[in-house]
């Protein structure tokens, strides 16, 4: 692999790993707010 390659493969591994915390965040979010509706019904 070339530099160019395995900088851009490195950028995109950070980039996933951020996508992986805000799918993260989202899930545990979505999830309290189910819990938070169920316990009103």
């Amino acid at each position: 692999m070339r530099v160019n390659q395995l900088k851009k493969m490195k950028e995109m591994e950070s980039e996933l790993a951020e996508f992986k915390r805000m799918y993260a965040d989202l899930a545990f979010e979505n999830n309290a707010l189910k819990n938070l509706i169920e316990k009103k019904l």
